[in-house]
């Protein structure tokens, strides 16, 4: 917590007009709030916070030690921070259709059909149910409610 006041009253000023919690209201006001110097590192783009830089770090040698997942996280934080890290294996110019993306996804883990509706739900991963094609989403999605809890200050990691 901030000993700050007044960015205390930015914060909470934030989560009345959007009714995002703390986290979120505190996270975006960070972001935007922040200097070159702060958000780039050696041009690298935006940087995490050290805790969540630690948390996914952690997250990554429990979950994926060698590149494959060796199991799914039942927290759903965690299970975010390995979704990121399966997006980076996509393309995020290309059309994927479904049997191709079930490949790559199945590379990760057996369970891709699992790693897939997840992507899709946390809006990584746009699809077209009428043909089967799938894309990367080319915006970042803004979440709401447990979604944005569960994503806070792991954005940084995507794209």
């Amino acid at each position: 917590m901030t000993k700050d006041k007044d960015f205390k009253k930015l914060v909470r000023t934030r989560m009345l007009a959007t009714g995002e919690n703390y986290t979120t209201a505190r996270s975006t006001l960070l972001a935007e709030h922040a200097t070159p110097d702060q958000t780039a590192e050696a041009g690298n783009g935006p940087t995490a916070d050290p805790q969540i830089e630690q948390f996914r770090t952690k997250t990554l040698r429990t979950f994926m030690p060698d590149g494959r997942i060796t199991a799914i996280p039942t927290k759903r934080r965690a299970l975010v921070v390995i979704l990121i890290e399966v997006l980076k294996a996509l393309d995020a110019d290309k059309v994927y259709e479904e049997k191709e993306l079930n490949g790559i996804l199945g590379d990760f883990h057996p369970d891709f059909a699992l790693l897939r509706r997840e992507l899709i739900d946390y809006r990584l991963l746009e699809r077209n149910s009428h043909t089967g094609q799938y894309w990367v989403n080319p915006t970042p999605p803004v979440h709401t409610g447990s979604q944005a809890q569960e994503m806070a200050g792991l954005e940084v990691f995507l794209r």
